[in-house]
């Protein structure tokens, strides 16, 4: 997914998610707590490969992981006019309390605090973006 867009919750903890971003993740996703403190957003078939492949591993090595990522996930489904209501202990780890910033994030997008996202990209300058490429062999 791409792009930038900054909404602000309601009094119902209610966002509106940006509209190619619904379009991208179909009329159920799921919302999770999964890094670098910000809500993940994965469509249904991106949150089945995500479980599938942690399924593939020992289950003797993933269960904590598993039962981590299940119990802070929710399927949420838009409104009308394009809201969900994010839970409060999803909102509590991406310390998110008026502003949300959602980020595409490739094949999930992530709802931040703008302050956080700000200080998490500090360091990304172009000449780290470039030493990233070539690590990554680009």
């Amino acid at each position: 997914m791409l792009g930038r867009f900054k909404h602000t919750l309601d009094a119902k903890n209610r966002v509106i998610v940006p509209a190619k971003m619904r379009t991208q993740l179909g009329e159920t996703f799921v919302a999770a707590a999964v890094l670098d403190h910000c809500i993940s957003l994965y469509s249904a078939e991106e949150w089945e490969k995500l479980q599938g492949k942690l399924a593939e591993m020992p289950f003797s090595k993933t269960r904590t992981l598993q039962r981590y990522l299940s119990s802070n996930a929710v399927e949420l489904e838009a409104d009308n006019q394009g809201r969900v209501i994010l839970p409060k202990n999803l909102l509590e780890y991406a310390n998110i309390e008026k502003d949300a910033l959602f980020v595409g994030a490739g094949p999930r997008a992530e709802i931040w605090n703008p302050a956080s996202f700000d200080d998490n990209m500090a360091n990304m300058t172009s000449e780290e973006v470039e030493a990233e490429f070539i690590e990554l062999g680009f």
